[in-house]
Protein backbone atom coordinates (compact mmCIF):
# COMPACT_ATOMS: atom_id res chain seq x y z
CA UNK A 1 0.00 0.00 0.00
CA UNK A 2 0.98 3.23 -0.41
CA UNK A 3 2.68 4.56 2.44
CA UNK A 4 1.17 8.25 2.06
CA UNK A 5 -2.38 7.02 1.19
CA UNK A 6 -1.92 4.81 4.11
CA UNK A 7 -1.06 7.76 6.31
CA UNK A 8 -3.83 9.97 5.17
CA UNK A 9 -6.70 7.12 5.41
CA UNK A 10 -5.87 7.05 8.90
CA UNK A 11 -6.79 10.60 9.88
CA UNK A 12 -9.91 10.66 7.84
CA UNK A 13 -12.01 10.81 11.21
CA UNK A 14 -9.71 13.51 12.60
CA UNK A 15 -11.62 16.74 13.85
CA UNK A 16 -8.63 18.65 14.90
CA UNK A 17 -6.67 20.53 12.02
CA UNK A 18 -3.36 19.25 13.44
CA UNK A 19 -2.77 16.03 15.14
CA UNK A 20 0.75 13.85 15.33
CA UNK A 21 1.25 10.38 14.25
CA UNK A 22 4.19 7.93 14.61
CA UNK A 23 6.50 7.71 11.86
CA UNK A 24 8.23 4.61 10.21
CA UNK A 25 11.15 6.12 12.49
CA UNK A 26 9.33 5.09 15.50
CA UNK A 27 9.46 8.89 15.92
CA UNK A 28 5.99 11.73 15.92
CA UNK A 29 5.85 14.24 13.20
CA UNK A 30 2.81 16.73 12.13
CA UNK A 31 0.58 15.84 9.93
CA UNK A 32 -3.28 16.77 8.50
CA UNK A 33 -6.01 15.20 6.80
CA UNK A 34 -5.99 16.77 3.52
CA UNK A 35 -3.10 16.82 1.47
CA UNK A 36 -0.43 19.75 0.42
CA UNK A 37 -2.67 21.18 -2.68
CA UNK A 38 1.15 22.36 -4.48
CA UNK A 39 4.16 20.02 -4.90
CA UNK A 40 6.70 21.06 -1.88
CA UNK A 41 9.83 19.66 -2.15
CA UNK A 42 12.31 19.41 1.35
CA UNK A 43 15.94 18.94 0.74
CA UNK A 44 19.07 17.30 2.07
CA UNK A 45 19.28 17.64 5.88
CA UNK A 46 15.85 19.35 6.30
CA UNK A 47 14.66 16.24 8.01
CA UNK A 48 17.88 14.95 9.35
CA UNK A 49 17.05 14.96 13.26
CA UNK A 50 13.90 12.77 12.77
CA UNK A 51 15.72 10.42 10.00
CA UNK A 52 19.10 10.51 10.76
CA UNK A 53 22.08 11.59 8.35
CA UNK A 54 20.93 9.09 5.29
CA UNK A 55 18.90 11.18 2.19
CA UNK A 56 17.44 7.85 1.64
CA UNK A 57 15.86 7.78 4.99
CA UNK A 58 15.42 11.43 4.67
CA UNK A 59 13.42 10.86 1.78
CA UNK A 60 11.45 8.08 3.22
CA UNK A 61 10.28 10.71 6.17
CA UNK A 62 9.45 13.29 3.69
CA UNK A 63 7.23 11.09 1.89
CA UNK A 64 5.40 9.66 5.15
CA UNK A 65 5.03 13.45 5.99
CA UNK A 66 2.47 13.78 2.67
CA UNK A 67 5.77 15.94 0.81
CA UNK A 68 5.45 14.25 -3.09
CA UNK A 69 9.00 15.74 -4.46
CA UNK A 70 12.78 16.51 -3.12
CA UNK A 71 15.31 18.61 -4.54
CA UNK A 72 19.26 18.52 -4.24
CA UNK A 73 21.51 21.10 -5.69
CA UNK A 74 24.66 18.83 -4.80
CA UNK A 75 22.92 15.75 -6.90
CA UNK A 76 25.99 16.05 -9.62
CA UNK A 77 28.39 15.51 -7.20
CA UNK A 78 27.08 12.25 -5.70
CA UNK A 79 28.69 9.06 -6.48
CA UNK A 80 26.71 7.39 -9.37
CA UNK A 81 25.25 4.65 -7.28
CA UNK A 82 23.78 6.59 -4.82
CA UNK A 83 22.13 9.09 -7.62
CA UNK A 84 21.07 5.45 -8.72
CA UNK A 85 19.32 4.49 -5.56
CA UNK A 86 17.90 7.41 -5.19
CA UNK A 87 15.87 7.61 -8.80
CA UNK A 88 14.66 4.15 -7.57
CA UNK A 89 13.85 4.77 -3.96
CA UNK A 90 11.63 8.43 -5.50
CA UNK A 91 10.03 6.14 -8.15
CA UNK A 92 8.75 3.22 -5.37
CA UNK A 93 7.64 5.97 -3.37
CA UNK A 94 5.86 7.95 -6.16
CA UNK A 95 7.56 10.61 -5.48
CA UNK A 96 9.06 13.14 -8.21
CA UNK A 97 12.49 15.21 -8.23
CA UNK A 98 13.44 18.68 -8.50
CA UNK A 99 16.20 20.56 -9.67
CA UNK A 100 20.01 19.82 -8.95
CA UNK A 101 22.32 22.56 -10.06
CA UNK A 102 23.33 21.41 -13.63
CA UNK A 103 27.18 23.28 -13.66
CA UNK A 104 29.95 24.67 -12.05
CA UNK A 105 28.59 28.18 -10.50
CA UNK A 106 31.17 31.31 -10.99
CA UNK A 107 30.93 33.49 -8.09
CA UNK A 108 33.63 35.65 -8.26
CA UNK A 109 34.41 35.81 -11.97
CA UNK A 110 32.70 36.23 -15.41
CA UNK A 111 32.01 33.58 -17.64
CA UNK A 112 28.70 32.92 -19.31
CA UNK A 113 28.61 36.28 -19.63
CA UNK A 114 32.22 37.13 -20.86
CA UNK A 115 31.67 35.41 -23.60
CA UNK A 116 34.64 33.33 -23.23
CA UNK A 117 35.05 30.01 -25.45
CA UNK A 118 36.55 28.19 -22.99
CA UNK A 119 34.01 29.13 -20.06
CA UNK A 120 31.57 28.06 -22.38
CA UNK A 121 32.77 25.03 -23.40
CA UNK A 122 33.08 24.03 -19.94
CA UNK A 123 29.50 24.67 -19.41
CA UNK A 124 28.08 23.06 -22.20
CA UNK A 125 30.13 19.75 -21.17
CA UNK A 126 28.59 20.03 -17.82
CA UNK A 127 25.62 20.39 -19.31
CA UNK A 128 25.90 17.00 -21.04
CA UNK A 129 26.93 15.53 -17.71
CA UNK A 130 23.73 16.97 -16.32
CA UNK A 131 21.80 15.01 -18.75
CA UNK A 132 23.10 11.71 -17.59
CA UNK A 133 22.50 12.76 -13.50
CA UNK A 134 18.80 13.56 -14.49
CA UNK A 135 17.75 10.66 -16.65
CA UNK A 136 19.38 8.37 -13.25
CA UNK A 137 17.04 10.30 -11.11
CA UNK A 138 13.80 10.88 -13.04
CA UNK A 139 14.51 14.31 -13.05
CA UNK A 140 12.93 17.29 -15.04
CA UNK A 141 14.44 20.80 -14.60
CA UNK A 142 17.89 21.50 -13.28
CA UNK A 143 19.23 24.93 -12.29
CA UNK A 144 21.52 27.02 -14.07
CA UNK A 145 23.21 30.31 -13.08
CA UNK A 146 24.88 32.44 -15.90
CA UNK A 147 27.55 33.83 -13.43
CA UNK A 148 29.15 36.78 -12.54
CA UNK A 149 29.09 40.35 -14.02
CA UNK A 150 31.53 41.44 -16.47
CA UNK A 151 32.24 44.89 -15.50
CA UNK A 152 34.16 45.41 -18.93
CA UNK A 153 31.25 44.80 -20.73
CA UNK A 154 28.13 46.90 -21.63
CA UNK A 155 25.19 44.50 -20.09
CA UNK A 156 23.60 43.92 -23.39
CA UNK A 157 26.71 42.25 -25.10
CA UNK A 158 27.18 40.28 -21.77
CA UNK A 159 22.92 39.27 -22.24
CA UNK A 160 24.06 38.19 -25.86
CA UNK A 161 26.92 36.10 -25.20
CA UNK A 162 24.75 34.01 -22.22
CA UNK A 163 21.60 33.79 -24.60
CA UNK A 164 23.97 32.05 -26.91
CA UNK A 165 25.33 29.48 -24.71
CA UNK A 166 21.91 28.89 -23.47
CA UNK A 167 21.11 28.40 -27.26
CA UNK A 168 24.31 25.95 -27.28
CA UNK A 169 22.68 24.19 -23.95
CA UNK A 170 18.97 24.59 -24.86
CA UNK A 171 20.08 22.18 -28.05
CA UNK A 172 21.50 18.92 -26.19
CA UNK A 173 18.87 19.36 -23.70
CA UNK A 174 15.69 19.46 -26.02
CA UNK A 175 16.25 15.79 -27.42
CA UNK A 176 15.83 14.56 -23.81
CA UNK A 177 12.87 16.72 -23.02
CA UNK A 178 14.77 18.22 -20.51
CA UNK A 179 14.89 22.07 -19.10
CA UNK A 180 17.41 24.13 -17.66
CA UNK A 181 15.25 26.74 -14.90
CA UNK A 182 17.34 29.67 -14.91
CA UNK A 183 17.35 31.25 -11.51
CA UNK A 184 17.83 35.27 -10.62
CA UNK A 185 19.67 36.17 -7.49
CA UNK A 186 19.17 38.73 -5.26
CA UNK A 187 22.33 41.54 -4.37
CA UNK A 188 22.73 40.53 -0.75
CA UNK A 189 23.76 37.42 -0.91
CA UNK A 190 24.93 36.81 -4.44
CA UNK A 191 26.71 40.38 -4.99
CA UNK A 192 27.66 41.20 -8.37
CA UNK A 193 25.73 37.97 -10.43
CA UNK A 194 24.80 39.14 -14.19
CA UNK A 195 21.37 37.61 -13.35
CA UNK A 196 19.30 39.42 -10.90
CA UNK A 197 15.85 40.27 -11.69
CA UNK A 198 12.62 38.57 -13.01
CA UNK A 199 12.51 40.55 -15.86
CA UNK A 200 15.81 40.10 -17.19
CA UNK A 201 15.27 36.33 -17.00
CA UNK A 202 12.15 36.47 -19.21
CA UNK A 203 13.86 38.53 -22.18
CA UNK A 204 16.34 36.15 -22.08
CA UNK A 205 14.43 33.09 -22.30
CA UNK A 206 12.65 34.79 -24.98
CA UNK A 207 15.56 35.70 -26.70
CA UNK A 208 17.12 32.11 -26.21
CA UNK A 209 13.05 30.66 -27.82
CA UNK A 210 13.31 26.82 -26.26
CA UNK A 211 11.23 24.76 -24.34
CA UNK A 212 14.77 23.78 -22.59
CA UNK A 213 14.74 27.42 -20.96
CA UNK A 214 12.68 28.78 -18.61
CA UNK A 215 13.01 30.44 -15.36
CA UNK A 216 13.38 29.16 -11.99
CA UNK A 217 11.59 31.97 -9.80
CA UNK A 218 12.67 31.82 -6.07
CA UNK A 219 10.43 33.88 -4.20
CA UNK A 220 13.17 34.84 -1.61
CA UNK A 221 15.56 36.24 -3.98
CA UNK A 222 13.45 38.34 -6.12
CA UNK A 223 11.44 39.72 -2.68
CA UNK A 224 14.73 41.37 -1.78
CA UNK A 225 15.91 41.64 -5.25
CA UNK A 226 12.31 43.40 -6.67
CA UNK A 227 9.24 42.82 -4.53
CA UNK A 228 5.87 43.04 -6.25
CA UNK A 229 6.02 39.60 -6.59
CA UNK A 230 2.52 38.39 -7.18
CA UNK A 231 2.50 41.11 -10.22
CA UNK A 232 6.02 39.91 -11.05
CA UNK A 233 5.03 35.83 -11.46
CA UNK A 234 1.78 36.73 -13.40
CA UNK A 235 3.81 38.79 -15.76
CA UNK A 236 6.77 36.13 -15.81
CA UNK A 237 4.44 33.26 -15.83
CA UNK A 238 4.18 31.72 -19.02
CA UNK A 239 8.48 31.28 -18.81
CA UNK A 240 8.22 30.04 -15.39
CA UNK A 241 8.86 26.36 -14.84
CA UNK A 242 9.82 26.25 -11.36
CA UNK A 243 9.39 27.99 -8.10
CA UNK A 244 12.18 28.20 -4.64
CA UNK A 245 11.08 29.66 -1.66
CA UNK A 246 11.85 30.95 1.55
CA UNK A 247 10.83 33.59 4.22
CA UNK A 248 12.87 37.18 4.13
CA UNK A 249 14.36 38.09 6.54
CA UNK A 250 16.05 34.96 7.80
CA UNK A 251 15.79 32.49 4.37
CA UNK A 252 13.86 30.14 7.18
CA UNK A 253 9.98 28.41 6.30
CA UNK A 254 7.18 30.49 5.52
CA UNK A 255 5.60 32.45 8.45
CA UNK A 256 9.13 33.25 10.11
CA UNK A 257 9.14 36.32 7.63
CA UNK A 258 7.65 39.07 6.11
CA UNK A 259 6.09 37.37 2.92
CA UNK A 260 2.44 36.23 2.76
CA UNK A 261 3.19 33.08 1.62
CA UNK A 262 -0.33 31.72 2.34
CA UNK A 263 -1.79 34.12 -0.36
CA UNK A 264 1.61 33.67 -3.18
CA UNK A 265 0.62 30.06 -2.83
CA UNK A 266 -2.84 30.47 -3.28
CA UNK A 267 -2.11 32.89 -6.18
CA UNK A 268 0.23 30.12 -8.14
CA UNK A 269 -2.19 27.05 -7.29
CA UNK A 270 -5.17 29.34 -8.93
CA UNK A 271 -2.99 29.84 -11.63
CA UNK A 272 -2.90 26.01 -12.79
CA UNK A 273 0.89 25.37 -11.60
CA UNK A 274 1.46 21.54 -11.30
CA UNK A 275 4.91 21.97 -11.24
CA UNK A 276 7.73 21.97 -8.11
CA UNK A 277 7.86 24.20 -5.41
CA UNK A 278 11.35 24.25 -3.73
CA UNK A 279 11.77 24.52 -0.21
CA UNK A 280 15.33 26.05 -0.70
CA UNK A 281 15.60 27.64 3.33
CA UNK A 282 16.88 26.85 6.38
CA UNK A 283 15.19 25.74 9.64
CA UNK A 284 14.59 28.81 11.88
CA UNK A 285 14.25 26.60 15.06
CA UNK A 286 17.15 23.60 15.58
CA UNK A 287 16.65 19.71 16.10
CA UNK A 288 12.84 17.39 16.05
CA UNK A 289 11.20 20.77 17.21
CA UNK A 290 12.64 22.66 14.31
CA UNK A 291 11.61 20.05 12.16
CA UNK A 292 8.22 19.53 12.70
CA UNK A 293 7.60 23.79 13.05
CA UNK A 294 8.72 23.38 9.14
CA UNK A 295 6.23 20.80 8.27
CA UNK A 296 3.72 22.65 10.41
CA UNK A 297 4.31 26.09 8.08
CA UNK A 298 3.59 24.35 4.84
CA UNK A 299 0.22 23.02 6.47
CA UNK A 300 -0.39 26.41 7.36
CA UNK A 301 0.17 28.38 4.00
CA UNK A 302 -0.33 25.54 1.62
CA UNK A 303 -3.80 25.39 2.42
CA UNK A 304 -6.52 28.06 1.33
Amino acid sequence: MNRRRFVQNTLLSATATTIAIPSVFGQTSSQINDPFKLNFAPHDGMFKHHAGDSFLDQIKFISDQGFTAIEDNEMRNRPIAEQEAIGQLLSDLNMDMGVFVAHKIYWEKPNLASGNKNYREEFLTDIENAIKVAKRVSAKWMTVVPGYIDLRLNEAYQTVNVVESLKQASALLEPHGLVMVLEPLNFRNHPGMFLTRSPQAYQICKAVNSPSCKILFDVYHQQIQEGNLIPNIEACWDEIAYFQVGDNPGRNEPTTGEINFKNVFKFIYNKGFKGIIGMEHGNSQSGKEGELAVINAYRTVGQF
